[in-house]
């Protein structure tokens, strides 16, 4: 999620903290957004628009600016890349409609995973427990079997609650996924 763009977005516009994520993901809006329903175009107006309340000026489109700041983070992909084929490999994203095109054309990288489940294509979202099992059943594995990977702690308790083992990873906080992975005992073939 690029945390470090989005709370130095913050602190350049004088914001208060988590004001461009919080204005951008927790709203109604959102929650519809991810869920397949709404327009993308109302949701990120509508953030534009709470932003500047919040901050009482006009503002640069500073949600757009994180969106874009939005990358693939290198040492994970090479990671995934060296787990296959050994291991089964899924995207489990609360996304709006535009990722699987974005992973496809842009990215490059649906190819790397089994699977990809999208929340807006099938209308639910995290840590609702059933997309949990659902991308556990559209891998052909019982939830017992997967470690689930996220960057949210309520994500990583609801997948531990649905029986996988869940794993904490912020890069901006100096995670290291492979490390993480290997205390669980999952490593890339030699």
């Amino acid at each position: 999620m690029r945390w470090d763009v989005a709370r130095e977005l913050d602190r350049a516009h004088d914001l208060p903290r988590s004001s461009v994520f919080e204005t951008m993901y927790r709203t109604p809006a959102w929650a519809d957004i991810e869920c397949g329903r709404g327009d993308p175009a109302e949701w990120l107006d509508g953030a534009h628009r709470e932003l500047e309340r919040r901050s009482g000026r006009a503002l640069p489109r500073l949600h757009e600016q994180w969106r874009q700041a939005q990358t693939a983070i290198q040492a994970n992909i090479d990671l995934v890349r060296a787990l296959r084929p050994g291991y089964r490999c899924s995207v489990l994203s609360n996304a709006d409609l535009s990722l699987r095109a974005r992973l496809e054309g842009e990215l490059r990288l649906h190819d790397l995973f089994d699977d990809i489940v999208i929340s807006a294509e099938v209308g639910m979202a995290k840590p609702r427990p059933e997309i949990f099992r659902l991308a556990a059943e559209r891998l052909g594995v019982p939830p017992e079997a997967c470690v689930f990977v996220d960057d949210w702690d309520k994500n990583v308790e609801a997948a531990r609650g649905v029986g996988m083992q869940g794993v904490l990873h912020r890069v901006d906080q100096g995670n290291d996924l492979r490390a993480q992975l290997a205390v669980l005992g999952v490593t890339p073939s030699a």
